[in-house]
């Protein structure tokens, strides 16, 4: 009753949400699958049946599903992108010698027939008829029977032969960290369409996107294995492995050897698990009673550490929670699955070996994924730089407090990177997509870092409390939805009352760089005249201090003119004169302190470090 509950609640909310906005539409999908694990030989067969809800203003004659595991094939896109990029995901390579050269070599392309992953696709239908499904490399283009009609629904049914590969990235099994089975992206899943039209993006190397739906998934594996990931049990008390209710206890039956797992998850955009004969399983009460579950392998250090990272990790949501908004679910999994981190619909699978500051690390910043990514739901193949840059800055923040740092500027190695990209000249605006960078490192510091500086620097533009507060908002008005990058754009607007189309298309749309400067500092009588000069074409309002030999401090703020927007002062204890503002158009900008030169100490451009300056060095004048 209570996951029925849970159920209704969630759908209901969905309801509400749609009902805000009567433009807003998002397609809904209900899924229903079994499959049959073969652990011996690592392959598995599956039916599945797909309740499709076009919502859409579209009649659509096709659909495209993705079939990930086909990117773990010699000759796939995947392995042709290994090839050709400068600086390869290290974890996806060999390095070998040739002619006295280190080379490195993509590791799919040495996959043998029991090693490749594969998705093979039979018996599909819509309604009962038969269909037309084609495979593409990684997308099944489907061209349907019938129609869908916008506001109709459809049914397909097919059958899935898989094979898991062996680990290359995220998912797989044998793993370097021993853990069997990864099962990410594991089955058909079904594109994304919105008001773009069709996401059926072949898989090559970087994030997914989703459809808004549910699953009810049953596994059926052998009965050693204990399973985490996505979704409530539906019969714990029958399985065991540490999810059986308290006093409960689970003997199988002698002959038993397989037992299966009836997983539900309401409303995510994916599904996803592990399994592993020699997981330990612990489960803690997280915020709001929330099931935080623990699984990680049986070796001496990793349990160490692991044990140690839950009462951290109730910590962590407990931040988000209060910073963002209330995690929605009943449960979240942290999973020892062999290969960095990664997000999924209500669990993460990473890296269980190492240092327990670098597990805490991966752990924070893949739970911040629920909120940025699994909540708000944004197209992270599009838009990585949402997802993982406001993952980003959440997770600093969390980190800077819950370990007691409390810096006054938790975010400086992100600006530090940034303006190293920068420098570089190989800095790629954030409207790539993520698979078309040149190089890996460029789109990690523009996802990562720059993303993570859209909301740090935004602290500078409209001020601390008006960012904490659009956090909240973007929160409540696209939870359950899939946001875009104008949607934070306007969160920040309806909570400020500034205009922030500028900020959006400069730091998002193109690679112009911010750099002020003061020009001169001259003598005027018993005043003194600061001539400043924007060099950056990348426009901002700025805040200026002045510090004066008889130690008193003031300070000035210079609006910049399409904002329309005065921020309030960030330091009350100091008094501001708010001056004129300054458009785009004007390189030069003067203004006079009513105080003689020789009075003057020192005159600093954005004291807080906050706003992405390229060129530090112009922004000081000092007396020495």
């Amino acid at each position: 009753m209570r996951k029925l509950l849970l159920l209704s609640i969630v759908t209901l909310n969905f309801g509400s949400l749609i009902a805000q906005s009567s433009t807003y539409w998002q397609q809904h999908v209900d899924y229903k699958m079994e499959v049959t694990m073969d652990v011996k030989n690592y392959q598995y067969k599956g039916k599945q049946e797909l309740v499709y809800t076009n919502n859409s203003l579209d009649t659509l004659k096709t659909v495209y599903y993705h079939l990930f595991n086909n990117a773990f094939q010699p000759g796939s896109e995947m392995d042709a992108r290994l090839h050709s990029i400068k600086d390869p995901d290290g974890r996806m390579v060999n390095k070998v010698v040739v002619d006295g050269k280190e080379v490195k070599v993509s590791r799919i392309e040495s996959l043998k027939p029991n090693e490749i992953g594969y998705l093979k696709i039979s018996n599909f239908k819509q309604d009962g008829v038969d269909a037309v499904a084609k495979t593409v490399g990684t997308i099944l283009e489907v061209t349907l029977a019938k129609p869908i009609l916008p506001n109709t629904k459809t049914t397909f049914t097919l059958d899935f032969d898989g094979q898991v590969p062996v680990q290359i990235r995220r998912s797989g099994r044998n793993n370097s960290e021993g853990v069997e089975l990864s099962m990410a992206q594991w089955y058909p899943k079904m594109a994304e369409f919105d008001f773009e039209g069709w996401h059926a993006d072949p898989y090559i190397a970087r994030e997914f996107h989703g459809v808004w739906g549910n699953f009810d998934v049953t596994i059926n594996i052998d009965k050693d294995y204990t399973l985490g990931g996505s979704g409530y049990l539906q019969n714990q008390n029958e399985i065991g492995h540490g999810y059986q209710d308290e006093g409960v206890t689970v003997v199988y039956p002698k002959k038993t050897k397989t037992v299966s797992w009836h997983f539900v998850a309401p409303m995510v955009h994916d599904f996803t698990w592990a399994a592993d004969k020699n997981y330990i399983h612990d489960v803690v009460k997280g915020p709001n009673d929330v099931a935080l579950h623990f699984l990680y392998k049986n070796y001496p250090k990793t349990v160490e550490n692991w044990k140690k990272l839950e009462p951290m990790m109730v910590n962590v949501m407990d931040f988000y929670n209060k910073n963002i908004g209330n995690y929605p679910y009943k449960q979240y999994s942290f999973i020892q699955g062999g290969d960095g981190g990664m997000e999924y619909a209500m669990c993460t699978l990473m890296l269980g070996n190492g240092t327990l500051e670098g597990i805490y690390g991966t752990a924070t910043h893949e739970l911040g994924h629920s909120w940025f990514q699994h909540i708000l739901a944004s197209n992270e193949s599009k838009h990585p730089w949402m997802d993982e840059g406001f993952t980003t800055y959440v997770e600093d923040l969390a980190i800077n407090e819950l370990s007691g740092k409390k810096a006054a500027n938790p975010f400086e190695g992100n600006y530090k990177a940034y303006y190293r990209l920068v420098e570089s000249g190989k800095e790629q605006p954030q409207t790539t997509h993520g698979d078309r960078y040149e190089e890996n490192r460029s789109y990690s510091i523009s996802s990562y870092v720059k993303g993570s500086m859209f909301l740090s620097q935004l602290r500078y533009v409209i001020g601390d409390d008006k960012l904490a507060e659009t956090i909240k908002r973007y929160f409540h008005d696209f939870k359950f939805k899939h946001p875009t990058p104008n949607d934070i754009k306007r969160s920040a607007e309806r909570v400020s009352g500034a205009n922030l189309d500028w900020y959006l298309v400069d730091w998002t749309e193109t690679t112009n760089t911010i750099d002020y400067g003061i020009k001169a500092v001259t003598e005027n009588g018993d005043q003194t005249t600061v001539s400043l000069e924007r060099i950056g074409r990348m426009p901002m309002p700025i805040d200026l201090t002045v510090e004066y030999t008889d130690g008193t401090t003031e300070s000035f703020y210079v609006p910049l003119r399409m904002m329309n927007f005065v921020k309030e002062n960030p330091n009350p204890a100091v008094k501001r004169t708010v001056l004129n503002d300054w458009t785009w158009a004007a390189s030069n900008y003067d203004f006079t302190i009513a105080k003689a030169k020789n009075t003057i100490k020192k005159i600093t451009i954005d004291p807080s470090g906050l706003m992405a300056d390229v060129k530090q060095t112009n922004n000081v004048y000092e007396v020495k």
